[in-house]
């Protein structure tokens, strides 16, 4: 898969990421966004998907990641930072608009593109991380303290100690303890265990994914390390802090989610979180809940997303509305003096 794909290296908001493409530049640009644990080999079907169906498809190995710059201060991957990397690309692109996707953390940061640069987006699709809308009273750190210390995300927090957990393992046997999960609580390890050591590899390598796609991963994080990633889940208090002015914000934008119904947390991410009152802050919202699909679902359920996506994509291609909140327009004029 992915195949003639051309990977270049592009500066952007000061560093240099690693960008994987396909397709012709003539055509709608579509961005595509990994998450944890993951690089732009994780939307490879996607890649070939929707550039064989004219659009001109982009996926950088976010910062931190693979073969882009990896700044050590966790400071450096608030969602101010991630965001304007994606303006940057856009900008390098010369495109004033254009589709966005994005999994996992690729998901938060869209959402979080969506606020800040509404103008940029001409649609967003969400693969299994729903809109969070901020919490005015409780920091990410003080809420997810609430599951316990055996919480994956809380494990992450402290510097060294998922390194270290992690370490005791070849990076081959870390990506499939994650990758091949199916597990559907909230990743909570039971009292005095790493959720790395917690996790079960399956007896066999399911048929969606090949031992040699799995080792592509390993090497990548065999040469990086883990700790630029998991400066996402350390710098979760300070996107708290910068996402503040957005308090109460609605993204009026054409957005999907699509997600599995066996994703962690019972599939209530799939299924019943997605009636609850948060989504009320996302008006315009698609949903498809794709059955027997997990977390890492672009992989899993390949051939259901990309059709998701590309059904979305080619009803919007050339719709020309404007989706932009005017109450919203002074906060992103202070994003762009930023950045």
């Amino acid at each position: 898969m992915a195949s003639s794909v051309r990977e270049k290296k592009i500066k952007s908001n000061g560093i240099w990421l690693n960008v994987a493409e396909k397709g012709d530049e003539g055509d709608p640009l579509v961005l595509l966004l990994h998450g944890f644990p993951e690089t732009w080999f994780s939307l490879r079907h996607q890649i070939d998907f929707l550039s064989s169906h004219g659009y001109h498809v982009v996926a950088p190995d976010l910062r931190g990641y693979g073969d882009s710059d990896s700044p050590p201060s966790h400071e450096s991957y608030t969602v101010s930072h991630l965001v304007a990397d994606v303006i940057g690309l856009l900008d390098h692109y010369s495109t004033p608009k254009a589709f966005v996707a994005g999994h996992d953390w690729g998901a938060s940061i869209g959402w979080c593109l969506c606020l800040f640069r509404p103008d940029r987006v001409k649609g967003f699709i969400s693969l299994s991380v729903p809109y969070l809308p901020r919490d005015p009273k409780l920091k990410p750190s003080e809420f997810f303290n609430g599951f316990g210390d055996g919480l994956y995300i809380t494990q992450f927090q402290k510097p060294g100690r998922a390194e270290a957990a992690f370490a005791k393992h070849d990076c081959l046997t870390v990506m499939k303890k994650f990758l091949l999960t199916t597990r559907t609580d909230f990743l909570v390890a039971p009292p005095g265990i790493e959720i790395i050591d917690d996790l079960v590899i399956p007896s066999t390598i399911p048929d969606w994914i090949t031992e040699q796609e799995i080792q592509v991963y390993a090497d990548k994080f065999q040469r990086s390390g883990f700790t630029c990633p998991l400066n996402y889940y350390r710098a979760m208090d300070m996107n708290w802090e910068i996402l503040a002015p957005w308090q109460d914000s609605k993204i009026f934008l054409p957005l999907k989610f699509i997600a599995g119904d066996k994703d962690i947390n019972e599939g209530a991410i799939g299924t019943q979180y997605v009636k609850g009152e948060m989504f009320k802050s996302v008006p315009n919202l698609e949903i498809a809940v794709i059955e027997d699909g997990h977390h890492f679902i672009q992989q899993e359920k390949s051939d259901q997303v990309s059709q998701e996506i590309l059904s979305f994509l080619n009803k919007l291609r050339h719709t020309k509305s404007n989706f932009l909140c005017p109450c919203r327009t002074n906060m992103m004029l202070v994003f762009k003096q930023n950045y």
